[in-house]
């Protein structure tokens, strides 16, 4: 069976390249009629039967199927005509009759099915929540969120539509789409009322409209006016002469208040003072301050039939006048008295003090005496005797001292004079007094043999005499006895008592004013014999 084909193989070979060459030029003038091209494979298939090949009917069979293929554009059946009448070329071709399934794909490529149009596209769903945000008298500010469903082509933006309320004239007042959900619709007419109504547009067109519930009136809302007047300036505000004065007072209130200022209930000089007004504040500005600028200040904010006012007090201060006069008013000793009057400029503030000042003639050196002084009159002491003083006093205020003093027109001279010492007389205390006991003598026991003491001590002024007896006999300079008297305590010391030593003592202290006794017991015992005992 393989080996019968071979020859036929060869033969077709040499007939169909010359049907080849007739048959080529047909379809190039008739890009047109590929239903009748389609037939001429066919009928070129059919004048090869005189090669009997059983190749031949295989080669057939893609013809057909090449044939009926292309129905669907006549584009493609133009080209799949022309690769028709080349596919029955090409089945006489020894490769392709050895291996027929190596022609299949190239025949069904066009079988591929077309793929399905795309699902048409879809717009997004109305925007939500939409509100006024702010309005004013010539524009609307208006928000809202975006769609709850997207879908798959986007969101590209929004386009923002108004209408006069009462007509369906719908105007869009946004040229680009807009990409952010606020905007503001301005260059309106005050008093209009508007519908307004947002639109989401992406690649499926516009969706449906988001709108406001009512129509909008294009005015701004009437808010009650309110002075914000800061903590500082609620109290009297002090500068001094020359400062620059720059007080911001915050207000709110809608439509924008109209804010007036006026001093002391005129109005303002807009030479001296300036009035800086915006939608929030209002600026009082002075640029070189004087004392003419103090005064009450009074700012009102007013909104239609509603105001609010506030007053501020400015006080411009300066530096004191010196006092008006001064005097001394009287000299005495080492001392002078000043007197003077307060100022007729006390700088535009209260006078807090006043400063005093001394000068020697000899010196003419001015010495600070007194200072921070409040009284309209003051003494100085401690002159030096023999010395002219003059004196000056300056006046103080919260900004400082003044610059200028008033002096005394007469001066004070501290005159020499003579000096007796005369002391007084001197009465000298009497301390004397009669003599009294402060312990007191005790009783005591004494063994025979051993030496003992009796104590006592005594105050008395003169100094008391000391006597000491025994069994009321004065003991005297008895060697027996020693006695001792020392700043007040007396002591008695009996050597060595015996038997008839006991008995009672006493103690007697003696001088001018009186005296005193005292006494006490002793008793002499024996000796204990431990010998005696064991007898």
């Amino acid at each position: 069976m393989p080996a019968k084909p071979a020859p036929i193989k060869k033969a077709a070979k040499k007939e169909l390249p010359e049907k080849k060459v007739e048959k080529a030029p047909e379809p190039a003038p008739e890009p047109e009629p590929a239903p009748v091209e389609p037939e001429a494979a066919p009928a070129a298939v059919e004048e090869a039967p005189p090669a009997e090949t059983p190749a031949e009917g295989a080669a057939e069979a893609p013809a057909e199927v090449v044939v009926e293929a292309p129905p669907p554009p006549p584009p493609a059946d133009s080209a799949d005509a022309t690769e028709a009448t080349a596919d029955p070329e090409a089945s006489t071709d020894p490769a392709a009759n050895a291996d027929p399934t190596a022609e299949t794909p190239v025949a069904e490529e066009p079988k591929a099915p077309t793929p399905p149009p795309p699902p048409p596209k879809e717009p997004t769903s109305a925007p939500l929540d939409l509100f006024i945000e702010d309005k004013n008298d010539t524009s609307v500010s208006i928000i809202w969120s975006q769609p709850e469903t997207v879908g798959d082509s986007g969101l590209d933006g929004y386009l923002i539509e108004v209408c006069k309320d009462g007509t369906e004239d719908w105007k869009a007042v946004n040229e680009e789409l807009h990409k952010s959900t606020r905007y503001a619709i301005k260059n309106q007419t005050t008093g209009d009322k508007l519908k307004i109504r947002v639109v989401a547009v992406n690649a499926g067109g516009r969706s449906a409209p988001g709108a406001l519930p009512e129509a909008v009136l294009v005015k701004e809302v009437a808010d009650r006016p309110k002075v914000r007047l800061p903590r500082f300036l609620r109290q009297r505000y002090v500068a001094n002469v020359g400062a620059k004065i720059n007080l911001t007072v915050p207000f709110t209130g809608k439509p924008k208040p109209v804010v007036t200022w006026t001093k002391d209930g005129q109005p303002l000089d807009t030479k001296r003072v300036q009035i800086r007004s915006t939608e929030r504040d209002s600026i009082l500005f002075i640029r070189v301050s004087v004392r003419e600028d103090s005064g009450v200040y009074e700012m009102c904010v007013k909104v239609d039939d509603f105001e609010d006012k506030a007053t501020l007090i400015l006080q411009i201060v300066e530096l004191p006048g010196a006092p008006a006069t001064a005097k001394i008013v009287d000299t005495w000793g080492f001392n002078v008295a000043l007197e003077w009057t307060p100022p007729v400029d006390s700088g535009n503030t209260e006078i807090i003090g006043y400063t005093i000042q001394k000068a020697d003639k000899k010196t003419g050196d001015w010495f600070t005496v007194l200072d921070h002084y409040h009284r309209m009159n003051a003494t100085i002491s401690d002159l030096v005797m023999g010395n002219i003083y003059k004196f000056r006093v300056f006046s103080e205020n919260k900004v400082g001292m003044s610059e200028d003093a008033v002096v005394t027109k007469g001066e004070a001279k501290i005159l020499k004079t003579d000096i007796d010492y005369k002391p007084l007389p001197f009465t000298e205390h009497d301390y004397s007094e009669p003599p009294k006991f402060t312990v007191s003598l005790a009783d005591r026991a004494a063994t025979v043999g051993y030496s003992t003491k009796l104590l006592c001590s005594v105050r008395g002024s003169p100094k008391p005499k000391i006597e000491w007896l025994k069994n009321q006999m004065i003991i005297g300079d008895d060697p027996k006895y020693r006695q001792i008297c020392v700043q007040g305590i007396c002591t008695l010391e009996i050597r060595k008592p015996g038997n008839y030593d006991g008995g009672v003592y006493m103690c007697r202290a003696k001088n001018s004013c009186g005296e005193a006794t005292v006494h006490c017991k002793l008793e002499v015992k024996q000796p204990i014999n431990p010998d005696a005992e064991k007898k």
